[in-house]
């Protein structure tokens, strides 16, 4: 078990996740702007984009890049100077770090070697498309972007298409017709809505059917970032969340193999989401037991 105290001793170094606008430069925080000056380095998914930000709120800190590319090789450079006494930030191109973007590893690397990690709160895609979207916000499951292959998205819509909870996913202008029809055939025609340019002069949401949506996106040019927020299973009017029930755990995930086209390790995901249990443990009744 590890501990930590954030605010116990200033001296120490540390790593601070900064979200940065996702649109709007108005939603950066007063603490983000303070941190960002009093750090030693900003790790930048783009130092490019990461300056224009540092040049309009006069913030002279020095930049190195840190993306999906180099986030490896860079991260013993970052580790090194937080052992040293360093505070560092990390930032992505838009929102918070880590969330569909470069971050974790470095987190977790952190978090091992039991340097202090520091979040800050911020501006967050997802959220506020999920908010906006007028569909439940009790339970929510967020995925981010989907498999570009059809098979592969295919594959990881059967695997969540079972979930009561909202669902939330990125998707570029260039395949949001292609995700649409592929969530028709594999969700069905359930209430969604997309947002698109959050925070930024065309913000728009557009709300209604899968079906709906598919026309609305025929008839017009995709631009910008989108946020998809899709309905969950209604169990109330489909029970399909129990039809496996009485089949055991080697029959249940041959299904996914036989009927849905899944390989055994996809197969193993979508039984331990379907039975709430842990992969591991499907894994053991199916390979092992």
């Amino acid at each position: 078990m590890k501990i930590q105290k954030s605010f116990s001793d200033e001296n120490l170094g540390a790593i601070y996740v900064v979200p940065t606008p996702i649109g709007n430069l108005e939603d950066i925080t007063f603490r983000a702007l303070n941190t960002l000056k009093d750090v030693s380095i900003i790790a930048a998914e783009d130092t490019r984009n990461t300056k224009k930000l540092l040049n309009h709120f006069e913030i002279n800190v020095p930049l190195i890049s840190y993306h999906e590319h180099n986030k490896l090789s860079r991260e013993e450079k970052l580790l090194e100077r937080v052992r040293k006494g360093e505070s560092i930030a990390i930032v992505s191109d838009a929102g918070m770090p880590a969330i569909s973007d470069p971050g974790y590893e470095l987190v977790r690397s952190a978090i091992e070697e039991e340097l202090k990690v520091v979040v800050l709160p911020g501006a967050n895609a997802a959220l506020c498309a999920l908010v906006g979207s007028g569909l439940s916000t009790n339970e929510f499951y967020f995925y981010g972007f989907l498999p570009r292959k059809k098979k592969d998205k295919e594959a990881e819509l059967e695997r969540l298409k079972y979930i009561q909870a909202s669902l939330l996913f990125y998707e570029s202008p260039y395949r949001i017709k292609e995700t649409l029809l592929t969530m028709h055939k594999v969700l069905g025609n359930r209430q969604i809505a997309i947002a698109r340019e959050l925070t930024k002069r065309f913000e728009e949401f557009t709300r209604g059917s899968v079906e709906e949506l598919i026309e609305w996106a025929n008839q017009n040019e995709q631009k910008g970032e989108f946020c998809l927020v899709v309905a969950g299973n209604d169990a109330e009017e489909e029970e399909t969340e129990i039809w496996w029930k009485d089949l055991t755990i080697m029959e249940h995930v041959n299904y996914y193999i036989h009927k849905s086209q899944l390989s055994s390790k996809e197969a193993i995901k979508q039984v331990a989401t379907d039975r709430n249990m842990p992969k591991r443990e499907i894994y053991q009744a199916y390979h092992v037991d």
